[in-house]
């Protein structure tokens, strides 16, 4: 394990200070805006250096009083059981300066934008559709986030053929981000007579909210189309175009919110997912471009990689990335237990840019 890099840590105290001094005095707007979010981002850092380096000071003084022969045996053992201590906290503080170094993702404070799609299976892939897309349902709501419905398509028999929400709330996005890939259940059907267990899939894409600032559209790129909601027989959105079809041209992206009886509502969540979807797909090709110098799997975020299994007749679901079992699938589904896989992932996930980061000599933050 490397050292911390003492001098960078000493430049990013001197830059929260001078930042806390900045704000002290009176920005314009923007560069208040600018600075508190530095400042806030910088923060939590600077927390941990500092408890960091009063603990070393600490440890030194104990250190200190072991080693000097005036000092009574009664006292020595007070300063080496006081010097175990500190060296337990020492781990745990020098570990927390090490997270608070890794580079940061700009869209982990941010909502998503989920889609939960149904895969191979039929109708009992729509109804484990459904089954995933409460579960993230219940954790958005045990995490305090509120779920925005976009778009949706039943199943024939249950669930959904495809389903799109939006989930906001601070750190969704940081929590939910490997979520996305293919999800497969192995269970019997209710239908199935004899007990034979039947394989189905459904495909899950966690994409962080976009603001304006964030990707530039061009309006004179978009088609427009407005056309009626499909729904059951005689309802509202049947008898006006209120339905919103938006297609990106140079890229080809098209998305489509029928929800709302609003016209106006629905376009602008069409907007705010066809945001979603362009600037995912530009931060997929600048990852693609960088792949052969970086590659953390967890990370990836390749929709088309089987990522999870969930197994009714052993109560089981195996995360397949970092090879977690647990015996929990009622759990985990209704949202309890999800948090456990969703730390398992983050840890390992943490675990491999810290050994990138030791292994490049911590580069810059």
């Amino acid at each position: 394990m490397t050292a911390l890099p003492d001098a960078r840590l000493d430049q990013l105290l001197a830059r929260h200070a001078e930042i806390e001094h900045a704000l002290s005095g009176s920005p314009d707007a923007d560069t208040y805006v600018r600075l508190s979010r530095e400042f806030a981002d910088l923060s939590p850092l600077v927390a941990s250096v500092k408890a960091l380096r009063a603990a070393q000071r600490e440890r030194a003084g104990a250190q200190a009083l072991i080693e000097d022969p005036a000092t009574d045996p009664e006292m020595a053992e007070l300063a080496r059981e006081e010097a175990r201590e500190l060296d337990a906290r020492l781990d745990e503080l020098t570990h927390a300066v090490r997270l608070a170094l890794l580079p940061k993702d700009a869209m982990d404070a941010r909502g998503v934008i989920l889609e939960v799609r149904a895969g191979t299976g039929g109708d009992e892939a729509a109804l484990f559709a459904g089954d995933l897309f409460r579960m993230y349902e219940r954790f958005a709501g045990l995490n305090g986030w509120s779920v925005e419905v976009l778009s949706m398509t039943e199943g024939t028999a249950g669930g959904f053929k495809e389903i799109v929400a939006a989930l906001h709330g601070n750190g969704a996005y940081a929590k939910l981000k490997f979520e996305s890939g293919v999800h497969r259940v192995q269970r019997v059907p209710e239908t199935e007579g004899s007990g034979r267990i039947h394989t189905s899939a459904a495909t899950v894409a966690v994409l962080p909210e976009v603001e304006d600032v964030d990707i530039d559209i061009n309006e004179a790129d978009l088609r427009i189309d407005v056309f009626r909601a499909s729904g059951a027989g005689g309802q509202h959105v049947n008898k006006t175009e209120s339905a919103v079809r938006i297609t990106h041209l140079p890229t080809g992206v098209v998305v489509a919110v029928q929800d709302e009886r609003s016209q106006h509502k629905n376009k602008a969540r069409a907007m705010a997912l066809l945001r979603a979807k362009l600037y995912d797909a530009e931060r997929e090709k600048r990852d693609s471009a960088r792949a052969s110098e970086r590659k953390v799997q967890v990370g990836s975020g390749d929709r088309s990689e089987r990522i999870r299994t969930y197994n009714f007749p052993q109560g089981r679901v195996t995360d397949h990335r970092i090879g977690l079992t647990l015996h929990k699938l009622p759990e985990i589904l209704a949202g309890d237990a999800l948090g456990e896989l969703v730390d398992a992932l983050t840890t390992e996930y943490q675990a491999a840019l810290l050994a990138e980061a030791e292994n490049a000599g911590w580069g810059e933050r």
